[in-house]
């Protein structure tokens, strides 16, 4: 049985890995293991060690405690939308791309993204 703090670690690593857009096989050869062992722990059917996890974070450039934020002591993981919306790629490539558009263009899409809310 996974743990909720297995699979939670591995979902920080895969989305930090994401919005870095670093692959697997990158993050692998610069922790020195194959690239199947990044797939276990992004799934949480292996647990990653603590020195393992140290150099994990130094190759993705984030603090070791970026991968237990939203956690809470009691190993549930707390209500939070935005770790949701990085679980998924394409929002970590929408926000990529909106961060890349000039201002002005922004508040066009967001004024967009409002009108198509209301439209329900």
């Amino acid at each position: 049985m996974v743990h909720i703090v297995d699979a939670h670690v591995g979902r920080r690593i895969r989305q930090r890995r994401w919005m870095i857009d670093m692959t697997q096989q990158v993050l692998a050869d610069s922790v020195g293991i194959r690239f199947q062992q990044i797939q276990k722990y992004e799934t949480g059917a292996n647990r990653v060690s603590a020195s393992r996890l140290w150099d994990i974070a130094n190759t993705m450039d984030v603090p070791v405690g970026f991968f237990f934020h939203g956690v809470l002591r009691n190993g549930d993981e707390r209500e939070n939308p935005s770790i949701d919306l990085l679980a998924e790629k394409e929002a970590v490539e929408l926000v990529d791309t909106y961060h890349a558009m000039p201002k002005s263009q922004r508040q066009r899409l967001m004024d967009l993204a409002r009108a198509l809310t209301a439209v329900n």
